[in-house]
């Protein structure tokens, strides 16, 4: 009777090991699905610092034309236009307004962006060129 009591206590006992397991692999799945979100989504914020970075650059470079750099203004002048155009292209729905207020020398960059998954985003740098 002993033996009878004991049968399909090993099939029980390695359902439940196979269930942990798939737990376990369930849990790590998940985990590497929101390290991917996050590390796509600081690419996005790195790209967005990097891309403000570049058109202070510019504008240092170009000191003669910073009038240029200031709102619509920007729309006709080549390098200004060209990258706006490359935020437009290496953002999700990225935009940037520029603006320069010759008394100070202060310049402000806005960056935004939007994705799907996180919503609006807006990145600001802040600097003086004289």
């Amino acid at each position: 009777t002993s033996r009878r009591a004991v049968r399909g206590v090993a099939l029980i006992e390695a359902l439940v090991g196979v269930l942990i397991f798939a737990l376990g692999i369930i849990g790590m799945v998940g985990l590497q699905v929101a390290m991917t979100r996050a590390q796509g989504a600081a690419k996005i914020r790195a790209d967005a610092n990097n891309l403000g970075s570049e058109v202070i650059g510019i504008m240092w470079a170009d000191r003669a034309n910073l009038q240029k750099y200031n709102g619509a203004a920007c729309e006709s002048y080549d390098p200004c236009q060209e990258w706006t155009d490359k935020v437009a292209a290496a953002l999700p729905g990225g935009e940037a307004t520029l603006s320069y207020d010759a008394a100070t020398g202060g310049v402000g960059i806005e960056i935004t962006w939007s994705s799907p998954a996180e919503g609006n985003h807006r990145h600001v740098l802040t600097t003086s060129i004289r």
